[in-house]
């Protein structure tokens, strides 16, 4: 599977990949990407189901890093740090451990090696409804409002529309998504664990990971640092950007 990618900085600097979460896109990364890019050669593809990228009727983990393997040879890539966020971090840590000599450094960004069982219902309702008929933003979302409350998820789930000649239509694959049981079913890592320099990057208000799940965090990656940003929650790089950068820049600038 060919991915849609978004590229930016200077191609003779170091590579970096960034994957997006659940109904993300490349396209939440945009600002992160172009301070980023500073320093590194940033590549956003959209992981499959989303985006622009393919669509495919399975959507696990394991898919996505193949998917990834393969965007390592097609970009001609020998070697590149990858930060993940949410979905896109669990696929990174998968990766990681069954393609270490792939992977410099490695950010994940507020999730844990860990399989999830989480409730979507109100997510998949809302990306199940028929956008064609409207034609304006205001009055698709004030209908979305009904069945999800938060304005933030609604303007998040709203980056997957796209104008049409007669309404909207989603670009994300909400069947093969919703349809794919085991989509957050993490499998237990084998040894040798990734023994390269990580970073785990946390929402102080995030629940996505536990006080306990720390001790798995550091059995996997001995060489870790976890760092919590205070106040934050799960879509940290957006809400609190600006320290989310430093931190990460910080750390893959040692």
């Amino acid at each position: 599977m060919e991915l849609f990618c978004r590229e930016i900085g200077d191609e003779k600097s170091p590579g970096l990949i960034v994957l997006h979460g659940l109904f993300g896109s490349s396209r939440n990364w945009i600002s992160n990407a172009k301070a980023l890019s500073n320093h590194f050669r940033v590549y956003s593809p959209d992981l499959r189901n989303h985006g622009e990228s393919p669509h495919d009727i399975s959507h696990r983990l394991e898919d996505m890093v193949l998917d990834l393997k393969e965007f390592f040879s097609q970009k001609k890539l020998l070697r590149a740090s990858l930060i993940g966020h949410s979905m896109g971090g669990l696929v990174s840590i998968l990766f990681a451990n069954q393609f270490p000599t792939l992977i410099d450094k490695l950010v994940i960004v507020d999730i844990a090696p860990k399989s999830y069982s989480l409730d979507y219902s109100s997510e998949f309702t809302a990306l199940s409804m028929d956008v064609s008929q409207y034609h304006s933003r205001e009055a698709l979302d004030k209908d979305m409002s009904k069945v999800l409350s938060s304005e933030f998820i609604r303007k998040f789930l709203q980056m997957n529309l796209e104008k049409v000649s007669r309404g909207y239509r989603w670009k994300i694959n909400v069947d093969a998504i919703r349809n794919t049981p085991d989509r957050f079913i993490f499998p237990e890592l084998s040894e040798p664990y990734f023994s390269g320099r990580s970073l785990f990057v946390l929402g102080e208000k995030s629940f996505f990971v536990e006080e306990n799940d720390k001790q798995n965090i550091k059995r996997y990656f001995p060489n870790v640092e976890i760092q919590t940003i205070p106040g934050a929650e799960h879509y940290l790089h957006y809400s609190h950007s600006s320290e989310f950068l430093q931190i990460v820049e910080d750390f893959l600038l040692k």
